[in-house]
């Protein structure tokens, strides 16, 4: 009987310690997006900060100013990067004609060009406020 109560009292503390999403509020004006025109983002007009909208159909805001309720999707780590200078040339080391070396490294463009990633933001509910303008 004892034991029934403990596995009882431990299920109600475990429901209770779990917390609930925080849920932000977005404000900014609905666009296409131009790499996936399926899909849409919106520029936050406080934080100047642009999100992928995904979990309810915007086409019908498009263009129009909205105001979003939902949360940021979180996924795992993203590692980028690689050998700097090419692995061909880090391989060679110094065996390496300096003035190639400065060639090499001058033609052969940026590793890392600009974070072109967009935060996902899920919208649980959207409301109308106008224009863009």
């Amino acid at each position: 009987m004892s034991l029934v109560v403990v596995v009882v009292c431990a299920a109600t503390l475990g429901a209770q310690t779990a917390k609930t999403p925080k849920t932000i509020t977005l404000s900014g004006c609905v666009e296409r997006d131009e790499a996936k025109p399926e899909a849409f983002t919106l520029t936050d007009a406080k934080a100047k900060k642009t999100y992928r909208l995904t979990g309810a159909d915007l086409r019908e805001y498009v263009g129009r100013r909205v105001q979003i309720d939902g949360g940021l999707v979180v996924k795992g780590v993203k590692i980028a990067g690689g050998l700097q200078p090419n692995p061909n040339i880090a391989a060679q080391a110094g065996a390496l004609d300096p003035s190639r070396a400065a060639v090499q490294a001058a033609t052969s463009g940026p590793m890392r060009g600009p974070s072109t990633d967009v935060q996902e933001f899920k919208v649980t509910a959207i409301r109308s406020a106008g224009s863009c303008e």
